[in-house]
């Protein structure tokens, strides 16, 4: 299949990392830190980390939405849909991430709450004319590939005039998350890992474009390289990464010129702008509060903002103090390395959103027996062998 099987080739995976093994300057050690958490996935599925030599190293970061939602902005939802007049909609990997005291929205619905499952925004849109009588909320969540459809759901709610449709909106922006990873140094008490350069994100890119990056790449020294998801779209993005270094370089570059451009999606970009303005600030697990990292509905669309329909206010909520899941979206520490992972916290049990969610790296490691492969000491147990042909 295009795009698929000629991006999956073993023995050219195999070559790239023999390239990447001859360029790597023996004298120092590379640190990378794939941004998406669709990245993370591929990189534990395909071995590629077993391909890489020794001092390149790859550092899972904050990109998987579901996982930095906090637990406060569960427990809006989950006071939203005991509201007896309001059905809930949301996408499934929100369903089982822990909120406060034990339960989620999983647990909700079992207690009575009118929560559904849904595949698009669409579905919201279809629902809510179906159910005139029901106040139907669609908990938006996503960085900026999930944005646009929501933008087009409220454009169409207010063409079709619908009165009991809202939008609880979660979307969060990527560049705002990559420059607070960088700042991290500078804040106290914050905790930082060394990073050398990114791979930054595929399908947020193909909105947003190339040239958001610009500003930290030049102003942190960082270079950034945009990357498709198969596993030779990352070691070939890894390769692109360790030449900047060696070069003393520190630009955009893409790798993923199939389907990003330089300006992205404008129609999307215009969606967005017309529905959405920023937050002042928005709380962002593993990361704090961070300034105009998040959207809300423009004041034109107001009576469609769940928000400000039901009075939602937001109550800070603490993680579970044995979880590690913020230090992972930091890239502090590594999922396998923290003391619940594969004991009391497994897909059955979450402790945190990073097993949760199918873009979080925990589900990644467990999924794909990187665990396994590091308690062997080495030895590759994972579920599919490396860069598979």
């Amino acid at each position: 299949m295009k795009h698929i099987d000629e991006y999956r080739d073993g023995k050219l995976a195999r070559a790239i990392a023999d390239t990447i093994a001859r360029e790597a300057r023996q004298d120092r050690s590379y640190h990378f830190m794939e941004f998406c958490g669709g990245h993370t996935h591929a990189i534990s599925r395909y071995g590629i980390e077993d391909l890489l030599p020794a001092n390149v190293q790859m550092i899972h970061g904050p990109g998987c939405p579901v996982c930095v939602l906090p637990i406060g902005r569960i427990d809006d939802a989950i006071r939203l849909a005991m509201r007896p007049e309001v059905t809930l909609l949301t996408y499934a990997d929100l369903m089982r991430v822990p909120a406060s005291g034990g339960s989620s929205l999983m647990k909700a619905r079992a207690a009575g709450a009118d929560i559904r499952m849904v595949y698009s925004t669409l579905d919201a849109i279809r629902i809510a004319e179906a159910e005139p009588d029901r106040e139907v909320v669609f908990f938006a969540i996503g960085f900026e590939t999930t944005t646009p459809p929501t933008a087009i759901a409220i454009q169409l709610a207010r063409k079709k005039q619908l009165t009991n449709f809202t939008v609880f909106c979660n979307h969060v922006l990527t560049p705002p998350a990559i420059r607070a990873v960088l700042d991290a140094p500078s804040i106290p008490d914050q905790g930082s890992v060394r990073l050398d350069g990114f791979v930054g994100p595929a399908h947020v890119s193909t909105v947003i474009g190339t040239k958001p990056y610009d500003g930290f790449a030049e102003e942190f020294e960082k270079p950034v390289v945009i990357a498709g998801f198969e596993p030779l779209d990352v070691v070939q993005a890894i390769l692109m990464l360790v030449r900047q270094v060696n070069n003393g370089r520190h630009s955009v570059e893409n790798q993923y010129t199939r389907c990003v451009t330089e300006g992205g999606n404008t129609i999307a970009q215009t969606a967005m702008s017309e529905v959405f303005d920023l937050r002042d600030s928005f709380e962002w697990r593993g990361l704090g509060r961070l300034k105009a990292s998040a959207l809300q509905l423009r004041d034109a669309y107001g009576d469609l903002d769940a928000e400000r329909r039901f009075g939602v206010e937001t109550i800070d909520a603490a993680d579970n103090p044995a979880c590690e899941c913020g230090d992972v979206l930091r890239g502090l520490t590594k999922p396998a390395d923290c003391k619940l992972f594969g004991t009391l916290c497994s897909p059955e049990t979450p402790m945190g959103s990073c097993m949760v969610s199918p873009e979080g790296a925990c589900a990644a490691h467990w999924t794909y027996g990187r665990f396994r492969a590091k308690a062997s000491a080495g030895v590759h147990t994972a579920g599919e062998p490396a860069a598979a042909s």
